[in-house]
């Protein structure tokens, strides 16, 4: 594995870990050239996962979208990267262990905000002002309104 920051091929392994249920193996990794640290995943391969996207066109599953995704809306609050990795493996995981070989955005987002609700009611938020497309600010103020649902059901 290449070092993303200066390229050079040769890294050592600072911890490694099980993740995803044990499907996959997380490796911290520490490049000898310049010392970046950064993480990689072994994972199995199985059916490649196929994502429907909202106006119908298909495109691999990949998990760093979906940490992207959940990192822009973390931005500025207390949360770790850990915990981030945390919430894609768990995410990661329930769409493949769905057996199914093609997953909605739609699903995916949900799965997304289920965990941010639990987290960071910010984050949450933010995620699904992007997620849902709020129209207007009657939309987003409904959704303020399910945060305090415990359970965070719709009437």
């Amino acid at each position: 594995m290449r070092c993303p920051a200066c390229g050079t091929p040769d890294s050592r392994v600072v911890d490694s870990r099980t993740a995803q249920s044990g499907r996959a193996i997380r490796r911290r990794r520490e490049c000898v050239t310049c010392g970046k640290r950064f993480t990689t995943y072994e994972t199995i391969e199985e059916g490649e996962l196929v994502v429907i996207k909202s106006d119908g066109r298909r495109e691999p599953f990949d998990r760093n979208k979906v940490f992207r995704g959940i990192q822009i809306a973390c931005t500025k609050r207390p949360i770790s990267t850990d915990q981030i990795e945390e919430i894609v493996d768990r995410v990661t995981f329930h769409v493949t262990s769905l057996g199914e070989r093609e997953v909605s955005t739609k699903r995916i987002g949900e799965l997304v905000m289920e965990e941010l609700r639990k987290l960071d009611e910010v984050a949450f938020v933010r995620f699904a002002s992007v997620y849902r497309e709020f129209k207007d600010r009657g939309e987003f103020l409904e959704e303020l309104r399910h945060l305090d649902n415990p359970r965070g059901e719709r009437p």
